[in-house]
């Protein structure tokens, strides 16, 4: 896949340096469950997501986590270069959720060409301004929106990333997702049993009415 591919201004660049980003990208892989970005390593790069699925998140002093959102096949992320931003002023964690391929720029190399570059330096910009789009969605779920609603959402968010009715996730999981103790998050799971949305088994959850669940997630 070609840079090009990611970056839609590609045109806009010069020779150089688009020569200048295709020399010094590199190939990785992160498997399931690894850190592909933590707090001592705040300036890995520029990840563009070939294949697979990464997952953004900030911790707590007391460990606690919450999901800012996921990234997907093709998808951009910068906060794992956030050293080329003086603005941000956290600690983003990424994991990988599923087994990913994924492109890396080099912070320095990108900075240097995105100043350069009034491009891309617009494009990084836009993609900036999305995630911090997704940010504010999420406190405002948090603020405004009830659990059930929450937890209602995040199933069908994740029947939709799985293709499947079927879930394979503990509730611990959809803890940290939800930035929520383990035992409310079960408490809540088996309210959505008792009234048949859904079934749960050991490390499984099954979506048994998507229909009535969608109705907990949109009301009001």
């Amino acid at each position: 896949m070609e840079l090009k591919e990611y970056f839609p201004i590609w045109d806009d660049l010069t020779a150089k340096q688009q020569k200048t980003l295709s020399d010094h990208i590199t190939y990785r892989t992160a498997k399931k469950c690894t850190s592909v970005h933590n707090s001592t390593t705040d300036c890995t790069g520029l990840l563009l997501i070939k294949k697979g699925q990464l997952r953004a998140y900030i911790l707590s002093d007391e460990g606690k986590e919450i999901t800012l959102y996921r990234l997907l096949d093709r998808d951009i992320c910068l906060f794992s270069a956030s050293c080329i931003m003086q603005s941000i002023q956290f600690d983003i964690m990424i994991d990988a959720e599923k087994d990913t391929d994924f492109l890396l720029i080099p912070a320095d190399l990108y900075k240097k060409i995105m100043n350069e570059s009034a491009p891309l330096a617009n494009y990084t910009n836009e993609i900036m301004a999305a995630r911090f789009s997704d940010v504010m969605w999420l406190i405002e779920q948090i603020m405004w929106k009830s659990f059930d609603q929450r937890l209602a959402q995040f199933l069908l968010e994740e029947s939709s990333l799985n293709e499947s009715l079927i879930l394979n996730i503990t509730h611990e999981t959809i803890g940290k997702h939800l930035g929520s103790p383990r035992e409310v998050v079960t408490r809540m799971l088996r309210y959505f049993q008792n009234e048949g949305m859904i079934k749960l088994s050991r490390g499984k959850i099954e979506i048994t009415d998507k229909q009535k669940l969608l109705e907990v997630g949109d009301h009001s």
